[in-house]
């Protein structure tokens, strides 16, 4: 069984899903909060998604929400502790998500390294393909990923690559001739 909520940042309303188990979804801010609303509705399947008040929620989720809010903010704050779900991704996914949760805050590697660490060298193009499915932006940092020749390579969330050139930002990287803008 699912749970989800909006919560404010100080980017924009994100949406986060969640099991027993752990965080299943997170959609990053887009155009106004009804969008993310429904953008997180269609990921995970839910018929309605109510506004939870923060003292209401379990507290592995708050604890998510409070840390999100900080990154998101341009604090530093340790994401990739935090208990996620991925039942719906396959083993490869698994692997390439486990991979880039390894990426430290503040560096960049490229859908070649990935493959190359989740044990699949030749596999760039799946790579992409996985890390376009991400489900936890952000948690499973996919911005961190670079195309080959340190080209930004895509992000399919809100955004796009303004979004990316922005979450870089809050780390401490720059991509070339890209000027970080806040969310659309």
């Amino acid at each position: 069984m699912l749970s989800a909520t909006l919560f404010e940042t100080p980017l924009g309303a994100c949406g986060l899903a969640w099991s027993e188990r752990g965080l299943v979804a997170l959609e990053l801010p887009g155009p106004s909060r009804g969008s993310t609303r429904a953008r997180l509705r269609e990921r995970v399947g839910l018929e309605a998604l109510d506004d939870e008040p923060p003292r209401t929620l379990p507290a592995p989720v708050r604890d998510a929400v409070d840390r999100l809010r900080r990154f998101l903010g341009g604090a530093p704050a340790a994401l990739d502790d935090l208990p996620l779900d991925l039942g719906r991704a396959t083993d490869f996914e698994r692997r390439v998500y486990a991979a880039l949760r390894a990426v430290p805050r503040g560096r960049t590697c490229t859908y070649g390294d990935l493959a190359s660490a989740a044990g699949e060298p030749r596999a760039a193009r799946a790579v992409g393909r996985a890390v376009g499915a991400n489900p936890l932006p952000v948690l499973i940092p996919c911005h961190r990923v670079l195309a080959a020749g340190g080209r930004p390579g895509g992000f399919s969330a809100p955004g796009g690559l303004a979004t990316k050139a922005r979450l870089l930002a809050l780390e401490g990287v720059l991509l070339p001739g890209r000027e970080p803008t806040l969310f659309p």
